[in-house]
C-alpha cells in the first residue's frame, strides 16, 4: 500500500513550528513525555484484558524499552501497551482532540521564549520529540488486531500513514536525532534523565544499548533495569523526596509547571483508598472551558481503571491533577457503575474534606503564597458556594476578596472585625475589573464614613452571594442597591478633623430640591425608574442605582450579554444635592418655576446627568446625537453666561 500523506491540524502545525525551532532550556523531557505516553498505553490494556484476557496474548509483562543506536543515530522507545491502529494513529498524532486548543493557540505572540513557556503549560506530549529529532517514526499494532500500521513525520506540516509488516503488539517511537543532540546517544546520560524523571513510572524501564555501550560484542545489546518500577504512591511518604514528588505530578498531569500543593495520604476504615493529589503552581489554559474535567486518574489495587470519572471530585476542584487508588471498587467495574457506586461517594466526600483543609492550613500558614493559589483558582472555589453541598463554610474560610480597606486581599472574619459602630451589614460591590469598582460614585458615602466594601470582580460572584445571603450573621448588601441606610454610621474623621468638621458645617444642600428631582422624574419619564436625592454621593453629581428587590446591574448586564433577559430594568438616578451643578440647576428651576425660560436647559442637562450616571456605569449612551447635540446647547449656554 501507497503512504497516504495527510495534513496536520493547524493547531498541531502551529505548535510543532514552536518546539521544533525552540531553545528550550530543558529538552531532556521529550523523553520523560514519550516514557509517560507508554506507561499509559500499558495501563490502559491491563485494564481492558482484566474482561477481555486475550488481548494481552499471553504477554501481561508490561515493559518500556528504550534503545539507542550511534551509528544510525537513533533513539527508539518501545511498549506491550494497547497499542494504535490508523484511526489511533491519525487522531492522536494528527490532531489535538482537547476542549479550547484553537483558542489556546490563538493567544499565542510569537515570541518563542513566551510561546515556549505557554505551550509548556499547555503539554505538547509526543510531539515534544521535534525538540531533538528531525523525523520521528511510529510503527504500532493495537491489541487484537492482526494489522500493523506505520506514521512518519519531519514535523513540517505534513505526515504519513501505511500499512506495515507485522509487528508486536504496542507502539516503537523511533527518533532519528539532529546534529547537536549526540547527548541522547549516551547511555549514562539517559540513564540519569530516567532516574529524574521517569523512577516512579510502576512499569519496568529497560535500557539496550547497541555495540560497545551495551554488553558483548558490536551488533549485540544488553537490556539492564534502571527505574524502580513500583508505584510511588504505595511507598512510604517518609522515602519519597521533593523531587520525586514533582516528577510523578509532571508524569500523571503531563504538566510542566511544579505543583503548588501536594496531598498525599491513605485512608483506612468503612473504606480504604489512597490518594496523592496536586494543587498546580499555573493555571491550566482551559480552566474555565465547557468541557474541562478534573484530571484525575482511577486506580482500583494499582490497576489503572479510567480518568474520567465525573464525580470523583466536584467540578470546582476540576484543576486538581493525580491519582485515587481503591481497595474497596470491584476491579471489572465499568464507567457507568462508577457514577452511582456508593464507595466512590464517599471518596469523594473524603478526598473534597481534605484538600479543603489543607488548603485551609496553606492560607492560614502563608497568606502571600495562598494569594498566588487564589489568583489562580480562586474563581472556581467560589462554584462551590454557589452549587449546593456541604463545604461552604470551609470555603468561606478559603474566600479572599479585595476591598476597600487596602490592596492586600482580606478575609472575611478580618472584614468583621473592622466594620464600624452601627454597620449590620457586608457591603459589597460587584464590576468587571478593580479600578472601575474602586472609582464608582455609589462607594462616596461608604468611604466618606470610613465603611470597607467588598470588591468583587469575578463573574460567580453574582451567584454565589445570594446563595450564601450571610456570613457569621452578617448578611450581604449591595453597594449599589437602594435602601441603605448611612446616617446611623458616622463619617471617618481624617488628620484634618477639625477643619473636616468645618467643611461638613459648611455643606448645604440645593434649594428646592425635591422641585428638582420632581422635574427630572418628569424630563425623563419611563428612561428611568425614579429620580431621588442621594445620601452615599459626595463628589459625584450623579449615580445610577438598582432598586430594592430588582436586578444587581451587574448581574443584569451579564444576562444580556448572554442573552438570558430581553430589555433592561430601569433604574434609579440618585442625584447629589451637595454637588455644584445640582445646587445651580435646583436655584434655576426655584428662580424659574417648571416653565421658566431656561427650561429647554433644565431639559438638557437631565439627560445629561442621565447619560453621564451610564457612563460611569461602563454602559453606552443609547443616543450619541441626542447626547452631542444636548451637550454642545448647555456648553454653548455656559459660554454665554
Amino acid at each position: 500500500m501507497e503512504p497516504q500523506k495527510h495534513s496536520f491540524q493547524a493547531e498541531v502545525s502551529r505548535l510543532l513550528d514552536i518546539v521544533a525551532h525552540s531553545l528550550y532550556s530543558e529538552k531532556q523531557i521529550f523523553l520523560r513525555e514519550l516514557i509517560s505516553n507508554a506507561s499509559d498505553a500499558c495501563d490502559r490494556l491491563r485494564y481492558a484484558a482484566l474482561t477481555q484476557p486475550e488481548l494481552t496474548g499471553g504477554d501481561a509483562g508490561f515493559k518500556i524499552v528504550i534503545s539507542l543506536d550511534k551509528k544510525a543515530r537513533t533513539m527508539t522507545i518501545s511498549d506491550n501497551g494497547i497499542g494504535m491502529n490508523r484511526e489511533d494513529l491519525v487522531e492522536n498524532l494528527g490532531t489535538i482532540a482537547r476542549s479550547g486548543t484553537a483558542a489556546f493557540v490563538q493567544q499565542l505572540s510569537g515570541d518563542e521564549r513566551k510561546d515556549v513557556a505557554m505551550i509548556g503549560q499547555f503539554g505538547v506530549g509526543f510531539y515534544s520529540a521535534f525538540m531533538v529529532a528531525d523525523k520521528v517514526e511510529v510503527l504500532s499494532r493495537k491489541a487484537g488486531d492482526d494489522k500493523a500500521w506505520a506514521w512518519s513525520s519531519d514535523g513540517k506540516g505534513e505526515y504519513t500513514v501505511t500499512a506495515a509488516e507485522k509487528a508486536g503488539r504496542g507502539t516503537v517511537v523511533t527518533l532519528h536525532l539532529r546534529e547537536g543532540e549526540d547527548e541522547f546517544l549516551e547511555a549514562e546520560r539517559i540513564r540519569h534523565i530516567i532516574k529524574t524523571y521517569s523512577d516512579h513510572i510502576a512499569i519496568p524501564i529497560l535500557l539496550a544499548v547497541a555495540g560497545k555501550d551495551g554488553a558483548g560484542k558490536d551488533g549485540e545489546s544488553k537490556e539492564e533495569s534502571v527505574n524502580a518500577a513500583s508505584a510511588l504512591w504505595t511507598r512510604p511518604r517518609s522515602g519519597i523526596t521533593a523531587d520525586q514528588y514533582k516528577e510523578f505530578y509532571h508524569h500523571v498531569g503531563h504538566s510542566f509547571d511544579d505543583p503548588w500543593l501536594t496531598i498525599h495520604y491513605s485512608a483506612e476504615g468503612t473504606i480504604a483508598y489512597t490518594a496523592l493529589v496536586f494543587v498546580p503552581s499555573a493555571k491550566p489554559f482551559d480552566l474555565f472551558h465547557p468541557e474541562r474535567k478534573h484530571r484525575l486518574k482511577l486506580y482500583v489495587r494499582r490497576v489503572f481503571i479510567t480518568e474520567s470519572v465525573e464525580n470523583l471530585v466536584p467540578s470546582w476542584l476540576r484543576f486538581l491533577k493525580g491519582i485515587v487508588d481503591s481497595d474497596d471498587l470491584p476491579l471489572n467495574i465499568s464507567r457507568e457503575m462508577l457514577q452511582h457506586n456508593p464507595v466512590l461517594a464517599k471518596i469523594r466526600g473524603g478526598l473534597t474534606k481534605r484538600v479543603l483543609g489543607d488548603l485551609i492550613k496553606k492560607a492560614e500558614g502563608d497568606a502571600a503564597d495562598y494569594a498566588k493559589f487564589w489568583d489562580n483558582f480562586g474563581a472556581v472555589l467560589k462554584e462551590g458556594l454557589y452549587e449546593p453541598g456541604e463545604h461552604k463554610e470551609q470555603l468561606l474560610k478559603l474566600l479572599r476578596v479585595h476591598s476597600t480597606h487596602g490592596d492586600v486581599l482580606t478575609t472575611l472574619a478580618d472584614y468583621i472585625g473592622r466594620m464600624k459602630e452601627g454597620q449590620d451589614a457586608i457591603y459589597y460591590i460587584t464590576g468587571d475589573n478593580l479600578e472601575a469598582v474602586r472609582a464608582s460614585p455609589q462607594l462616596e458615602g461608604f468611604k466618606s464614613r470610613g465603611i470597607e466594601v467588598l470588591l468583587l470582580t469575578d463573574p460567580i460572584d453574582e451567584f454565589w452571594i445570594p446563595a450564601v445571603d450571610s456570613f457569621e450573621g452578617k448578611s450581604f448588601k449591595s453597594a449599589t442597591r437602594g435602601g441603605i441606610d448611612l446616617s446611623k454610621i458616622k463619617e471617618a474623621k481624617t488628620d484634618g478633623d477639625t477643619k473636616d468638621e468645618e467643611k461638613a458645617e459648611k455643606k448645604t444642600e440645593a434649594p428646592n430640591i425635591a422641585a428638582l428631582t420632581a422635574l427630572i422624574k418628569l424630563t425623563l419619564g419611563d428612561a428611568v425608574k425614579d429620580v431621588r436625592a442621594s445620601e452615599r454621593l459626595t463628589d459625584s453629581a450623579v449615580c445610577l442605582i438598582a432598586d430594592e428587590g430588582d436586578l444587581d446591574m451587574r448581574l443584569e448586564r451579564l444576562l444580556r450579554q448572554h442573552k438570558q433577559m430581553g430589555a433592561g430594568v430601569k433604574r434609579v438616578l440618585e442625584i447629589n444635592p451637595q454637588h455644584e451643578l445640582i445646587q445651580k440647576l435646583s436655584a434655576l428651576v426655584a428662580s424659574e418655576g417648571a416653565s421658566g425660560v431656561h427650561k429647554g436647559l433644565v431639559e438638557d442637562s437631565a439627560f445629561l446627568l442621565l447619560d453621564q450616571a451610564r457612563i460611569m456605569e461602563g454602559e453606552p449612551v443609547p443616543d450619541p446625537r441626542a447626547f452631542a447635540r444636548r451637550m454642545a446647547h448647555v456648553m454653548a449656554k455656559g459660554l454665554t453666561a
